[in-house]
């Protein structure tokens, strides 16, 4: 099986441990399943301790 989309990934933030995974999104917040993190408004906050998008880092699971 072949696809052309590129895996979905997992973001975290360094302050509170709190993940984005681009496959579920955040639809209480907005932000439908399968939005890219570069896709996620520079605006946005994390949802448990307010850090911007600048205190994320991807992970591997």
């Amino acid at each position: 099986m072949t696809t052309n989309e590129a895996p979905s990934k997992i973001w975290q933030c360094i302050l509170c441990g709190f993940l984005y995974e681009e496959a579920m999104g955040i639809p209480d917040e907005g932000i439908p399943a399968g939005t890219r993190w570069e896709d996620v408004p520079d605006s946005w906050i994390c949802p448990e301790c307010s850090a911007t998008k600048a205190d994320f880092e991807m992970i591997e699971i």
